[in-house]
């Protein structure tokens, strides 16, 4: 079967950019390719579900333009479509003298991205809007949230097939093929042809750019983010979202409170590689994936820089004491009782040979194809903002 563009991912940025091409020009021919039986089945449906202001990102970089655009887009779909949301705000806190100077760093990101309503916050400030958080001074951002992302997806599959195109689920893309101006979309349920291609395979990413016949730049290893949630009477402790300040010299956030839009409170994640592309418990293995990672310089190299922070990623992944030490930075009085396992998920991280993480969204762009490389934190919250920016790629390309 021909159609004009063939979107291969069912996660939200996919999902956003046929949104996005079919708003533009209705009468586009679409189809949208999804190897799992429902949509938003892997980073999309297991993150946390926050709605991210742009606070962290450096200014002008494309994570901070689309944080910024795309929060009050999501923002704009969620109040259209009845999504459930509520943009509670959050804080980030610094707990140790030398996390104030790079407080102060956020401080002037978030202004320069244009966020709203900041307000830096004294110990007193801090207990009026979370009373049991403790820090030297933090950072209010009003703007940041939390959203039902899994019930955005669906929203975004039904307006898709309302405006008239198709969604396959079920459907595994086994190879991708050049022919003349077209492109052949092989699969286990047929093939497919199309003018243009656009690839949103999050943890298959760089796949699906060496199935369709380019060398790609990065490799995708999986990092694992593990959840606890705070049981239901001692849920008073968090009242929304509470957030440490990053260390730069690391390449991971580190551990956070966040209520979650249909209630509860989930505290994490830590960040321990992953032994498949879609293992969300120690258990789960795959060789193949397992042994790509092994094999790939950058990983070791990644390693060999930072060798105390992976080492103690893990000891906070195997021990509950550990995980909990570290969520009493943020509120003393939660203890390792307070807790019980709650989800995972898998976070699709692009990686450089030299072992450096890629930190912006990565494109690659090539013979009637788009690949969506990397797609960090905030991707879901600028989903529709993403989608707009390769749609108008694909537009000028699919006359």
């Amino acid at each position: 079967m021909n159609y004009d563009v063939i979107v291969v991912g069912g996660g939200i940025v996919g999902l956003a950019t046929a949104h996005r091409l079919l708003e533009a020009r209705p009468a586009l021919k679409i189809l949208l390719l999804e190897k799992e039986s429902k949509l938003a089945a892997h980073q999309t449906g297991n993150n946390s579900g926050v709605l991210h202001a742009g606070l962290y990102y450096k200014p002008g970089s494309e994570k901070a333009r689309c944080a910024v655009q795309g929060l009050q887009q999501m923002l704009t779909f969620c109040r259209e479509h009845g999504i459930p949301h509520d943009q509670c705000g959050k804080i980030v806190v610094a707990t140790e003298q030398n996390e104030l100077e790079r407080l102060e760093n956020l401080w002037m990101r978030g202004n320069a991205n244009g966020l709203e309503g900041l307000r830096k916050l004294n110990p007193q400030q801090i207990k009026e809007i979370e009373p049991q958080a403790a820090g030297l001074a933090a950072i209010h951002v009003p703007q940041e949230g939390i959203v039902d992302y899994p019930a955005v997806c669906e929203k975004l599959g039904e307006l898709i097939r309302k405006n008239g195109g198709e969604i396959r689920l079920n459907t595994r893309v086994t190879k991708i093929i050049s022919d003349g101006a077209e492109k052949i979309i092989g699969t286990d349920a047929g093939d497919f042809r199309a003018k243009y291609v656009v690839t949103c395979g999050g943890l298959h990413a760089d796949r699906l750019v060496k199935m369709s016949g380019q060398k790609p730049s990065v490799k995708i290893v999986p990092f694992r983010g593990e959840y606890y949630v705070i049981k239901k009477e001692r849920q008073h402790l968090v009242r929304n979202l509470i957030y440490p300040v990053p260390d730069p010299k690391f390449p991971f956030l580190g551990v956070h409170f966040t209520r979650l839009i249909h209630g509860g409170i989930e505290a994490g994640p830590n960040a321990v590689l992953a032994f498949a592309r879609e293992g969300y418990k120690w258990t789960d293995f795959n060789l193949r994936d397992f042994a790509e990672s092994l094999c790939f310089p950058g990983l070791w190299k990644f390693l060999a820089k930072y060798p105390s922070l992976c080492g103690y990623e893990i000891r906070r992944s195997l021990s509950r004491a550990e995980f909990t030490r570290s969520l009493q930075k943020l509120v003393p009085e939660i203890r390792a009782d307070d807790i019980e396992p709650g989800g995972a998920g898998v976070r699709a991280q692009a990686m450089t040979p030299t072992g450096s993480l890629v930190e912006d969204f990565h494109f690659e762009e090539a013979g009637g194809m788009l690949h969506v490389v990397n797609a960090p934190s905030p991707a879901a919250t600028a989903s529709l903002a993403i989608g707009a920016k390769i749609s108008e790629k694909v537009l000028d390309r699919v006359k």
